[in-house]
């Protein structure tokens, strides 16, 4: 991989990390203000712009331990102020009753730089219906 295309990676990554921790502002510093998105909660509708999102920051996002991890990134540059990248997102997490969690998800985030900074443009999320449940976590 690149230079330009682990740039890309990293930015992805860090959005994802900034979403985990429910910083709003933190999202709206990386995103266009016009995103547009495709993703399970919309049923099949295109949002465009912050407010579908902000109501996810301001009611369920943040309240739980969550790490993430990119599988297999392939990013796509598009000339120099343009990039696509897509990756499988495993997510997990521990429920209020101690059970481990892993859901999959594939996920598509286009990125414009303006100026000198990315900022994401559009996104596609789709869940594989995969996940996984195990016995409650012993802290191990």
């Amino acid at each position: 991989m690149n230079p330009e295309e682990e740039e890309i990676v990293n930015i992805t990554q860090n959005l994802i990390e900034i979403i985990n921790k429910g910083d709003y502002e933190g999202y709206t510093n990386i995103c266009d203000i016009n995103l547009t998105a495709f993703e399970p909660e919309s049923l099949g509708n295109i949002v465009v712009g912050m407010p579908f999102h902000k109501f996810y920051f301001d009611n369920v996002i943040g309240y739980k331990s969550i790490n993430n991890t990119l599988v297999n990134p392939k990013v796509h540059l598009l000339g120099d102020s343009a990039a696509c990248i897509a990756y499988v997102r495993l997510t997990q997490f521990i429920d209020k009753q101690g059970h481990c969690h892993t859901h999959q998800s594939e996920e598509t985030r286009v990125w414009h730089k303006k100026s000198i900074e990315w900022r994401c443009v559009h996104l596609h999320r789709s869940y594989t219906g995969n996940a996984s449940s195990m016995t409650p976590y012993n802290g191990k």
